[in-house]
């Protein structure tokens, strides 16, 4: 299993400089953020061959937005630049586009599913064997379609192309009370790329607001929260699921967000420790 990280971490920072580090620090792979480190879909192949040529192999771009916005102009321009840029992942080789499906929250479920799931199958048209996952993120009003296994489910009954899938991220489960490790078991023919975040929970403080707060959990990198990430890591590789797990640092204790630099690096440094001592 390779173990990278998604740059959105070190937006602030140049694409190349964020390649020397991953490469320096040790990293196999890279997810490369697109919104801050590929500003147009030409400029895809330039980004992606300079990471291969520092030797990294590059997992998934992925790209922030919701694809589903409410306003028809908005959505019709994300999903206009969505298309190009999956051209351009399927042209240079890149195995996996990542995406969010957000929510139009005008219309019914039944109909954002649907919405999403045709989409989905239309920028898959013309790719080849590109790989399409969505993140299971809530979104900031925790209102985002398929981010449970009953919206998964939901989901891949409309989109039945097998190249669609997960990126299975634990962290966001833990956080809304579903199992992590019994979510990884019903999804795993769909799993495509995995997430290294965890969430740190307080059940004092959870008992005192209750789950609709923020106060009672945070996010955290691997081994710093809830998660038993090598029981997490075994029942993926037994399941087929070792491709690639890339860390997605956002652990206020390391500099996250766009503070420290060096803290943020020494917070990716001890996650992939980490990983490379539970993967075995």
């Amino acid at each position: 299993m390779k173990i990278g990280f998604y740059t959105s971490t070190f937006n602030d920072r140049p694409a190349e400089e964020v390649l020397d580090f991953a490469a320096a620090a040790g990293f196999d792979a890279i997810e490369i953020d697109i919104g801050g480190h590929i500003p147009s879909p030409d400029a895809v192949a330039s980004v992606v061959g300079s990471a291969r040529s520092r030797g990294l192999y590059v997992s998934s771009l992925a790209l922030f937005g919701n694809q589903l916005d409410p306003d028809p102009v908005a959505r019709k321009t994300r999903r206009d630049k969505t298309r190009e840029y999956a051209a351009a992942i399927a042209g240079a080789g890149v195995p996996l586009f990542v995406m969010f499906p957000g929510r139009d929250p005008t219309i019914s479920d039944d109909d954002n599913y649907r919405d999403f799931a045709d989409h989905a199958l239309s920028l898959l048209d013309g790719t080849g064997s590109l790989g399409l996952a969505f993140e299971n993120w809530p979104g900031m009003a925790s209102d985002y379609i398929a981010t449970t296994p009953a919206g998964w489910a939901k989901l891949f009954e409309l989109a039945k192309d097998r190249r669609i899938g997960v990126e299975f991220d634990p962290s966001h489960l833990i956080r809304v009370g579903i199992d992590p490790y019994a979510a990884l078991n019903g999804i795993k023919d769909r799993v495509k790329i995995l997430h290294g975040k965890d969430a740190l929970t307080d059940k004092a403080k959870l008992q005192s607001v209750g789950y609709h707060s923020r106060d009672w959990w945070r996010y955290v990198l691997p081994g710093r929260g809830d998660l038993d990430w090598s029981r997490f890591l075994k029942q993926a590789r037994a399941l087929g699921v070792d491709h690639v797990i890339s860390i997605e640092h956002e652990d206020s204790d390391f500099g996250w967000p766009r503070r420290d630099l060096d803290a943020r690096k020494e917070g990716e440094m001890q996650g992939l420790a980490f990983l490379r001592s539970v993967r075995t």
